[in-house]
């Protein structure tokens, strides 16, 4: 038998036959948009250096799937009025959250209307949820400590492990932040890193007293540890394993059976749930000021490097660049 065929990942590939949405405009930064008229048949195409989107499309959701440093500027041109899903607030953060950010700032699924989101597409994942809702109801006791196993960039990498933590912890705030890239010896000059996102690793000191670390070595997994249990997310989502303290047996886990999670595509998720914070005016799963406080927290390894020591959040230090093409 061969692999089971995976859900389609791009947008446009789940836009047919949604009843949620339909496709009506595109843009890109370079001749692609050809591309994409010829096989999605859409006619109103823009190029990201025009002014505004053609005014007459009356666009309601925006998915900006550009490299990082367009987002800004796409959102600048289109997002005037409308909502727009995919934020990645690593360049003018500040002023994406000025302008957009106020109306949805809080929790995930606060009834704020949403401006915009951030589009990490492994919260939208059931087993993601079915995890947060399992450790918010109790399976593994009082939450203490949280670890990502994985080696990966700062802004490419953990600000999707660091934003999947805080999504099973329930987004507690960030109070400090221990960070080191690789190699250790690596030195920022003139308050920058140009040259590519690096390596790293965090100490995080969440508000509520929780502490998540990462582990560089491995593979994508998240492991959640509690005062009864402990319970991890192994193999980059694909499975789940929950332990817990029986029969009295402190220190000893037993493992314990978790439901099964329909196979589902986690980008069409996101589409149905955008829809659905437009329609009903709440917020979306990734509102922009838990992007922007992740983001930050990822920063703030860089700048605990810099120092050599922990830092606190909200960073003082608003002008450290880091490469993140």
């Amino acid at each position: 038998m061969g692999a089971a065929r995976r859900p389609p990942l791009l947008h446009r590939q789940r836009v047919p036959g949604q009843p949620c949405a339909r496709c009506v405009a595109g843009t890109d930064t370079t001749a692609k948009r050809e591309a994409f008229r010829t096989r999605w048949g859409v006619t109103a195409l823009w190029a990201v250096s025009q002014d505004t989107a053609p005014s007459q499309e009356q666009l309601d959701l925006v998915a900006i799937c550009t490299r990082a440093v367009t987002h800004a500027r796409v959102s600048r041109r289109c997002g005037r009025g409308k909502r727009t899903h995919d934020l990645s607030p690593k360049r003018e953060g500040d002023w994406l959250l000025r302008t957009r950010g106020r109306r949805c700032i809080g929790g995930r699924g606060e009834r704020n209307p949403p401006r915009l989101c951030f589009n990490s597409g492994v919260l939208r994942h059931r087993r993601y949820h079915q995890a947060r809702d399992l450790i918010a109801g109790g399976a593994i006791g009082e939450p203490r400590a949280a670890v990502h196993y994985a080696a990966t960039n700062l802004l490419h990498g953990h600000v999707h492990s660091l934003d999947t933590i805080s999504f099973l912890l329930g987004d507690p705030r960030i109070e400090s932040v221990w960070g080191q890239l690789y190699p250790p010896s690596r030195r920022i000059e003139n308050n920058r890193i140009d040259d590519k996102d690096p390596n790293g690793i965090y100490h995080v000191r969440f508000a509520n007293g929780i502490e998540a670390t990462t582990v560089q070595a491995g593979t994508w997994e998240f492991e959640i540890l509690g005062t009864e249990g402990s319970l991890r997310l192994y193999n980059n989502g694909q499975g789940t394993s929950l332990r817990q303290i029986q029969g009295g047996r402190r220190g000893v886990f037993v493992e314990v059976p978790v439901a099964p999670v329909e196979e589902h595509s986690a980008t069409q998720a996101c589409l149905e749930d955008l829809v659905a914070a437009y329609e009903m005016g709440r917020a979306t799963l990734g509102p922009v000021e838990v992007a922007y406080h992740i983001t930050e927290g990822c920063l703030a390894v860089a700048e605990s490097h810099q120092q050599g020591r922990r830092v606190s959040l909200p960073l003082q230090n608003r002008d450290l660049y880091v490469f993140h093409v």
